[in-house]
């Protein structure tokens, strides 16, 4: 995973030991030696995080997160302070106007890459939900509300220890509603079931693997977003890293300062409540005027904004995109022979067969007719091509059933075209298009097959018979 990180430090020597240590993590690297030219940079670079000097002459790193933090555009941006500063009352400071973490000079090389990758991943899913966001709030259907702090967050505490459990609840239920589980089994099971905004786990349960409950709490589909502050003992180092990797939002270290805690906790409710807020937006509100009825995907209207989005993005941060177009075959036969009522059931399990077996990074949409598109962000043509193989065969290789029918079901194939981002001055359309090329060619060859462009070779070869006269399908009335 690479990202854009800004290092801001007034000394030369620091700041090239970050850049070498991070470039050889292929992080791409832009330096600022004060916190003007931070900001100023920061106003026309989209990064993905900051790691930033506290002492600084001129404007001190305190104030530069205080005025990154008060500016919307760039409130979601984390920020790392480094500093040879190691009170509790500088976290305390720091924290307050809007810090993410803190690392002690001298920095330890191990500790930096993963709390860099660990915000990095947290912040792209944010800003997936952010990007959806702002394509429905061009429909004028995303109220602009900020999430309210105003009532009680809801926090499981997961700690065996009576006498750690005792302080941590103390702490929390000042601010929070707490639920206590002593058992790492039974933890998973409540944090399924109910709608917690922050788990606090200590590292050092006794009777359950704490970093196994990590891990299974981010497969969980239901338990995924929700944010995990980890309660560590200074000697645990090398399992607080571990926790990082498998997607731990914050680590407190012991002995734990009360403020400190509530001021860590109080943002992750705020950040869990904001993507709350912005995935109910975009899931339910959006979908109003955005979803294709039918079969529940986005339609052709969402996808033209969307996909400008991705390839801006795309093109900013360097990053692949790839499409992946589909249309069934032989259509229009279906719909004459078995009814249309056949055909929109066709589309309907069609639609569930191709959003079961793509990433949840990805966006299937329909096109209209019986034509699908699949938006997969940070996917080379390549690993884009062996996707829509394994969804060719998916397809073809289970009958769909038809309302009122009985038997084995209907025997259904598609033809795939699949075409990348090119760089800066590619367009969405110029995209589309390509696609619609490689789909051509995958109908004239004979159907059921994935053609990639531009050099027009299937994925596979599939032996239909003799290929057709190429023609391009009319996706109206369904001759594809």
């Amino acid at each position: 995973m690479t990202g854009r990180i800004l290092v801001v430090d007034d000394v030369k020597a620091n700041v090239r030991l970050l850049e070498a240590r991070l470039g050889a993590e292929y992080f791409d690297v832009r330096t600022a030696s004060s916190g003007a030219e931070a900001l100023s940079i920061v106003a026309t670079w989209p990064c993905d995080i900051i790691l930033l000097d506290v002492m600084m002459p001129g404007m001190d790193g305190f104030e530069v997160c205080r005025r990154l933090k008060a500016d919307p555009r760039t409130a979601h941006i984390p920020v790392v302070m480094i500093t040879a500063l190691d009170r509790v009352d500088d976290r305390i400071k720091g924290l307050r106007v809007g810090a993410d973490e803190f690392l002690t000079k001298p920095v330890n090389d191990i500790a930096l890459v993963a709390r860099v990758k660990n915000l990095v991943s947290l912040k792209r899913a944010s800003d997936e939900l952010r990007l959806r966001a702002q394509t429905g709030s061009q429909f004028g259907l995303v109220p602009e509300i900020e999430p309210s702090m105003e009532a009680e967050g809801r926090v499981l505490l997961v700690d065996d220890c009576a006498s750690s459990s005792r302080h941590l609840t103390a702490i929390l239920r000042q601010n929070c509603r707490v639920e206590l589980e002593v058992d790492g089994a039974q933890a998973l099971i409540t944090a399924a079931e109910r709608g917690y905004e922050t788990i606090v786990i200590n590292l050092g349960l006794a009777k359950s693997d704490a970093l196994r409950l990590v891990s299974q709490l981010r497969a969980l589909e239901r338990t995924r977003l929700v944010p995990i502050i980890l309660i560590a003992d200074p000697d645990e180092s090398t399992r607080t890293l571990r926790a990082l990797e498998l997607g731990v939002n914050d680590c407190i270290l012991r002995p734990v300062e009360r403020t400190e805690l509530v001021l860590r906790l109080r943002t992750q409710i705020a950040r869990k409540r904001a993507n709350d807020r912005l995935a109910s937006d975009v899931e339910q509100t959006i979908a109003m005027a955005i979803t294709d009825p039918l079969t529940g995907l986005r339609n052709r209207h969402y996808l033209t904004s969307h996909l400008s989005r991705l390839v801006r993005q795309a093109g900013e941060a360097d990053l692949p995109l790839s499409v992946v177009m589909i249309d069934i075959d032989r259509f229009k036969s279906i719909n004459d022979t078995h009814g249309h009522d056949a055909g929109d059931a066709v589309l309907r399990e069609l639609a569930g067969r191709l959003r079961g077996h793509v990433r949840g990074l990805d966006m299937v949409c329909r096109l209209g007719g019986e034509e699908f598109l699949i938006l997969m962000p940070e996917t080379p043509v390549s690993a884009a091509g062996k996707v829509a193989e394994r969804l060719r065969a998916v397809i073809e290789r289970q009958p769909f059933t038809l309302p009122g029918a009985t038997g084995e079901g209907l025997s259904v194939t598609v033809s795939l075209g699949v075409a990348a981002h090119e760089g800066a001055g590619d367009s969405g359309d110029a995209l589309i298009k390509r696609a619609d090329q490689a789909l051509y060619r995958a109908k004239g060859a004979g159907r059921n097959r994935v053609v990639c462009f531009p050099d027009g070779s299937d994925a596979v070869e599939t032996a239909q018979g003799a290929p057709d006269a190429p023609r391009r399908p009319d996706t109206r009335t369904g001759t594809g």
